[in-house]
């Protein structure tokens, strides 16, 4: 088996370490930076990206805008906080980082270790995000009955979360123990994720794909190509209302009518326990160039008007499992209240 020689993310020296994912799959290249501003703009323009790294990536930035502040730390905690908690609205695990690292901050006596005790914390959240992609693996393990095509959607690896990620640790545990025969990935429009990430690390790991455009999903369930769906989610609502990067929703209805499972693997800091449903759910819109040029060549007239939403929210109902680092849990999803 091909094993994995890149990562998304590394602490390094009292310096944050990311792999560019703009760029993949043509180059690797990797960003140094203690630069809370940089980490930032990083996760605005998806150069960090999946709901459980950005997460991550903050607490990293947040702790390390304090390597050289002594004075008015609380005037610059809620200025990075902010700045931080800006760059991207759908991704509840970027909240629950920050608000991690509010509570520690608030909780500091000596303020000449302001740097090191966020630093802990940081790295404390990141080996959490490790440990639940390692539980999701084992939970998810048990909805393989034999062996399986599965499709996927978006990006849910190493690229997405500490560890093998959330959706990919399924299948990639799945894989090893013998019960995945291939994997079909949706390219996912406009950004392309499925296209450049998934196969990317499914590449990396040996495991057997092939990638097709996400209007072509509805064929392959359809000529009965396609045993399970599994993706990851960015937020999910109290009633299990799960938004996941835009184009799931339509998986989620397709396998209801062709009688196919339907999972979705992520975290408990997914959950958004402060909303009822997914239509208190906040959607993040892109920009249109998005949808009308392709790796910064233009595709379209820039005039055009687009409808661009980054994400869309999949009902409860259509779910036929969470995994989570607890357990898996079915609708109605009670375990959420």
């Amino acid at each position: 088996m091909i094993l994995q020689n890149y990562y998304s993310i590394k602490f390094i020296e009292d310096h944050l370490s990311f792999l560019d994912q703009t760029k993949l799959p043509l180059s690797e290249v990797y960003v140094d930076t203690d630069d809370y501003e940089r980490i930032a703009i990083a996760i605005e323009k998806l150069e960090l990206r999946g709901a459980p790294l950005i997460g991550i990536s903050a607490a990293f930035a947040l702790a390390l805008s304090f390597k050289n502040v002594s004075t008015n730390q609380l005037d610059h905690f809620n200025k990075v906080y902010n700045r931080l908690a800006s760059t991207r609205p759908t991704a509840v695990n970027l909240f629950y980082s920050l608000d991690r690292m509010k509570k520690v901050f608030q909780a500091i006596t000596d303020f000449s270790k302001t740097y090191q005790t966020l630093l802990d914390e940081a790295v404390a959240i990141y080996n959490f995000e490790e440990h639940c992609s390692n539980k999701m693996a084992e939970y998810g393990f048990n909805i393989f009955t034999k062996k399986f095509n599965v499709l996927t959607h978006c990006n849910t690896g190493s690229l997405a979360t500490a560890g093998f990620g959330t959706a990919f640790a399924v299948i990639k545990k799945a894989f090893d123990e013998g019960y995945v025969n291939h994997v079909y990935v949706d390219e996912t429009r406009p950004l392309l994720q499925g296209l450049r990430l998934t196969s990317y690390e499914l590449e990396k790991n040996g495991i057997p794909f092939s990638v097709q455009t996400d209007s072509m999903a509805a064929v392959l369930m359809q000529q009965g190509k396609v045993d399970l769906v599994i993706t990851g989610a960015d937020r999910i609502a109290l009633n299990g209302d799960s938004a996941n990067k835009v184009g799931t929703y339509n998986l989620a209805v397709l396998c209801n009518y062709h009688n196919i499972p339907f999972y979705i693997a992520a975290p408990t800091t997914t959950i958004d326990r402060k909303i009822p449903t997914g239509a208190d759910i906040e959607i993040e819109y892109r920009n249109s160039s998005e949808i009308l040029s392709i790796n910064g060549n233009q595709i379209a007239d820039l005039k055009i008007k687009t409808f661009s939403p980054a994400f869309d929210v999949t009902p409860s109902h259509l779910i036929k499992g969470i995994i989570t680092e607890e357990d898996i849990y079915f609708f109605p999803y009670n375990f959420i209240r």
